[in-house]
């Protein structure tokens, strides 16, 4: 079980070396074909600039040199749909459909020229379909996927993000399954009993090892980059509740303050 068919979004911000070099070592580890997708849109009718089309040549040529380096099966797109009122988004979903995984960048706070929308991770994770794999936009990933958490509710949500998550869990040098417990929560005589997730990963080969995490008044998003940090953490995997396009407070604080790779399901 792998990631065969991934797609990448290009663009040119700094950050997108990062971001393809992630997507170029998974593309090679899982032998899967791998889309860069650099997409251009309109404004007003507003023809496209000579800047423009230099900054699609140059992302091109970085991709094809890369990817031919790296000896993977590539394709290049770029999609220049010329409809005024489309944006970036609908067309990312849109390749996105048919896709196994689709990769994509954190939206960098001090990037306010860029042409990417800065909503663009959360409105991909919520109108895929599909797991996205958001990189940071700042430091370097040399591995993703070898130490891995899982943030696990049981529910719906947690269940869809492991199955999606499973070409990486596979493979991972360690697994950590990892529950957060919120100050006030019921008393044990209350609660439903948990469901054994690490005996389900068990039977699939995977030795995952379960941890329960206090919160207090520390925000869940920070717990679990803390977390990441002092275990050597390379991903992080998490499921999203739906709920009308409305990602949560939790999931809106990992895509502001992730510093490692995370997996998202919707």
């Amino acid at each position: 079980m792998a990631y065969k068919d991934i797609l990448v979004h290009i663009d040119s911000s700094k950050q997108c070396a990062t971001r393809l070099s992630v997507a170029i070592n998974l593309a090679r580890e899982c032998q899967a074909h791998l889309t860069g997708l650099y997409v251009i849109t309109h404004q007003h009718y507003a023809p496209h600039s000579e800047s423009m089309q230099r900054r699609v040549a140059e992302a091109a040529e970085l991709f094809r040199q890369q990817t031919a380096q790296a000896e993977v099966s590539a394709e290049w797109l770029s999609a220049d749909w010329g409809t005024v009122g489309v944006g970036m988004v609908e067309v990312l979903n849109h390749y996105a459909h048919a896709k196994d995984l689709t990769i994509v960048g954190q939206s960098n706070p001090a990037d306010h020229e860029g042409e990417v929308p800065s909503d663009l991770p959360e409105r991909v994770v919520a109108g895929s379909g599909r797991p996205v794999l958001v990189v940071p936009y700042a430091g370097s990933f040399g591995s993703v996927g070898q130490r891995v958490i899982v943030a696990w509710k049981s529910g719906r949500e947690s269940a869809r993000a492991v199955n999606d998550a499973m070409p990486f869990l596979l493979t991972a040098d360690q697994v950590s399954v990892v529950t957060v417990n919120p100050a006030g929560d019921l008393p044990p005589a209350e609660k439903i009993p948990e469901v054994d997730i690490c005996a389900n990963l068990e039977r699939h080969a995977i030795r995952a090892s379960l941890e329960t995490l206090l919160t207090g008044k520390i925000p869940v998003a920070r717990l679990l980059m803390e977390y990441a940090w002092e275990n050597g953490c390379d991903l992080l995997v998490m499921g999203l509740p739906r709920a009308s396009h409305n990602l949560g407070p939790v999931a809106r604080q990992i895509l502001d303050q992730m510093t490692i790779p995370v997996l998202m399901v919707y």
